[in-house]
């Protein structure tokens, strides 16, 4: 039998694509949606040298090469970059949040996780001195027309920056800086740039995919899939077993329970060798809450090849806050 869309997705986004089950793969409907997804990179890397082409057809491999040649470079570009410009900031502490987080932390190659963008966590004071700061550098504030929920977004033209502050609201001020206490030393990038430790860096980007209705790109959840599992491939920061009572004591403490089983059950049910870590650290929703999550959220968003965003955001954004 020729694999699905979804087997196919499941072999290229693996670290370690299983042989020889490609044949027949519904490469017109994947190579698309694959790269609108962030999904190309590492599909292009096994196809190309994991899989010996993979049975491909020649325009697929080569489209999806294209792609993983310019992630590599842009990367490269973006946060050497971003390096030069913070490499001698003293005097604060700025917490980076995905792509820049997660390319070198959770993915063999940097070139596999494209970094479309820097996010960065600061405390709301600091924010309009970054601000300041960036602006020496050519970055000038910007229109946030993503729903990023970001305090402020700066760009030079290349490369967008977005600045959050309060990200779990003004109630929440003393678990947030909690956040920064517990936060790691990214040393490669100066004194003042550091990186969510493990459970943090779960919620924070559950709580990332929750506040856009989780319109995402796919590559999200593979980010969360390696997170979940200690990030085996790696031997770095975030290479351990996570503390799932730490976990849903944080996501208690900060009303996240439904956006963390959300986003757990997404990875659980589109990567299924992630499924037990996933499983294991679902926060214990009541049944009518998870059967209304799976079918409103769970279930759509795990389908691959959607194009359309799910209706009712602002009403789902409330379910996930438990409001």
């Amino acid at each position: 039998m020729a694999p699905s869309l979804i087997d196919t997705v499941r072999t290229l986004a693996a670290f370690d694509p299983p042989r020889g089950g490609l044949k027949g793969a519904p490469w017109e409907e994947y190579v698309d949606w694959a790269i609108a997804q962030g999904l190309a990179p590492l599909a292009a890397y096994n196809l190309e040298y994991r899989l010996g082409g993979g049975h491909a057809p020649e325009w697929a491999r080569d489209r999806l090469m294209t792609i993983y040649q310019g992630s590599v470079n842009d990367n490269v570009m973006k946060l050497v970059h971003f390096k030069r410009i913070v490499d001698e900031l003293e005097g604060r502490k700025l917490l980076l949040l995905g792509g820049a987080s997660f390319a070198e932390a959770l993915y063999p190659h940097v070139g596999f996780r494209p970094v479309l963008d820097i996010q960065v966590l600061l405390r709301r004071m600091d924010v309009d001195g970054f601000a300041g700061y960036l602006s020496n550098h050519d970055f000038r504030p910007e229109e946030d027309t993503s729903g990023s929920g970001a305090t402020r977004v700066v760009s030079d033209g290349r490369t967008p920056i977005y600045l959050y502050s309060d990200v779990l609201g003004p109630q929440r001020r003393e678990q947030l800086a909690a956040v920064f206490e517990r936060s790691r030393a990214m040393k490669v990038y100066g004194p003042s740039v550091f990186r969510p430790d493990l459970e943090d860096a779960v919620l924070l980007l559950a709580l990332d995919q929750a506040s856009r209705g989780y319109d995402v790109p796919w590559l999200s959840f593979v980010d969360m899939r390696e997170l979940v599992t200690g990030a085996t491939w790696m031997g770095g920061v975030y290479s351990r077993t996570l503390d799932v009572p730490a976990l849903l004591e944080r996501a208690r403490a900060w009303r996240m329970e439904r956006a963390l089983y959300t986003s757990l059950a997404i990875v659980a049910r589109i990567f299924v060798d992630a499924a037990p870590q996933a499983t294991a650290a679902m926060p214990p929703l009541r049944g009518a809450t998870r059967e209304l999550l799976d079918r409103l959220v769970v279930g759509p968003v795990s389908t691959p090849g959607r194009t359309t965003a799910l209706r009712g955001v602002e009403r789902l954004r409330r379910l996930l806050a438990g409001r």
